[in-house]
């Protein structure tokens, strides 16, 4: 398939070695953008006047102008706003979440489905928000999937999507939207040795999830992605063990803990993609790479498409890989960070020879850092890989599922003709 690279005619010049989007095929995978010109910071137009105290807020200010670089990298592809089918925001402080969806209103009438977490820090000091979409072509038709029994949206956005044969559902958290976390969804006081709290948000979250999977024509075995935000993954285990209930042969997946969900109480948000039943897939592993050590898959290819899982530098027996460390006799030469950031690369880059693909077949990435102050060495060996760059979301989370590891990579492809 033939990728396009796209750049929005108003969108500043990404300052780290990214591109603002690509188009393949009927897909538009657009970099996270955050509120800054790359130049001065965050820019006048996106900070609150201090003349004029009581008019906006930086966090709308902020939002509008992230959007509005967005739609032009939109409408470098001939796509507008009414054409995204996904979209992630990552908060740094989930009170701007109420002001923040006011403006996000304003650009999308009739909204996507939606995944909102609060991230540790971004990119760019004093940047608040950053904002991650899907879309496709305008002529694509669409159908919006809404769960029989999932709770009704308290904020902006649709539980799910269905376009050209994939379904993009909003991430869930096991709220009712009307008590908060409700009774099924917590540890009973009078029988705290039976069951947990957290495997007990796990299992609402998948039946909502499922019920929109339903009015979608999909099922779970039909799940081709996953990412998985835990406030503390001290819960991991837990959340596993219900995971393997819903998923026999599971999916690729992503996890991270982050510093706060929407609705207090929440332990856990999910995130899905899916696919309609009959659709041409195979799970894609190297055998050289270390088998996953969770319930989960390296990699699923789906026509031309690879979702891979996330990757961290662990080899699944001894932590970091020892390859992955910095030699204690040798401390000046290379560091943890570039270490950690070639090997799951180079792990990546077998992971896709075995689906026939390369890693400029890559049209999608996350990045997600324990600590920002790794960047700049990271993006060096990010270049080594990527000489001519997809798009890119950098965050920094609160902690990964290896102690130790320090990045985690999550990468799409579509094999390029």
């Amino acid at each position: 398939m033939k990728l396009e690279t796209l750049t929005g005619a108003d969108t500043p010049k990404p300052m780290a070695h990214y591109c603002q989007g690509v188009v393949a095929g009927d897909t538009i995978y657009a970099a996270g953008q955050i509120a800054s010109d790359y130049k001065t910071g965050v820019p006048p137009d996106a900070r609150q006047d201090p003349a004029f105290p009581f008019y906006g807020s930086d966090i709308q200010k902020q939002a509008r102008y992230v959007l509005n670089n967005i739609r032009s990298v939109f409408k470098a592809a001939g796509a507008d706003f009414k054409d995204v089918v996904k979209s992630q925001v990552f908060l740094t402080d989930l009170d701007d979440f109420h002001y923040f969806d006011q403006v996000w209103k304003e650009f999308f009438p009739s909204p996507p489905p939606r995944t909102t977490v609060q991230v540790s820090a971004l990119l760019v000091p004093g940047c608040r928000v950053e904002i991650d979409l899907w879309g496709v072509k305008p002529a694509v038709p669409r159908q919006t999937a809404t769960g029989a029994s999932t709770p009704k949206p308290m904020a902006h956005y649709t539980q799910g999507v269905l376009i050209d044969g994939v379904l993009y559902a909003a991430g869930q958290i096991a709220s009712d939207y009307k008590t908060g976390v409700p009774p099924e969804a917590r540890q009973d006081p009078a029988f705290p040795y039976y069951g947990s709290t957290i495997a007990r948000q796990t299992r609402y979250i998948l039946n909502n999830l499922k019920s929109v999977f339903d009015n979608a024509g999909c099922d779970f075995k039909d799940v081709v992605k996953s990412q998985v935000f835990l406030t503390d993954l001290n819960d991991f285990y837990n959340f596993n063990e219900v995971w393997k209930e819903f998923f026999p042969s599971p999916p690729p997946r992503t996890t991270v803990e982050v510093s706060r969900l929407l609705v207090p109480g929440c332990k856990i948000e999910i995130d899905l993609w899916g696919v309609t039943p009959g659709t041409r897939k195979h799970v894609v592993a190297d055998p050289a790479s270390p088998p996953p050590g969770a319930h989960y898959c390296q990699g699923m290819l789906v026509g031309d498409t690879l979702y891979a899982a996330g990757q961290l530098a662990s080899d699944q027996t001894t932590g970091v890989a020892p390859e992955a460390m910095q030699d204690p006799a040798f401390p000046f030469y290379g560091s943890d960070i570039q270490k950690q950031t070639r090997y799951v690369l180079n792990n990546f880059k077998a992971l896709y020879a075995a689906a026939g693909c390369e890693l400029k077949d890559t049209v999608k990435s996350q990045v997600f850092l324990t600590d920002l102050k790794d960047f700049y060495y990271f993006d060096q060996v990010w270049k080594e890989f990527f000489p001519s760059p997809p798009p890119r979301t950098t965050l920094q989370v609160s902690k990964l599922l290896v102690p130790g590891c320090r990045v985690e990579i999550d990468l799409t492809a579509v094999k390029s003709s």
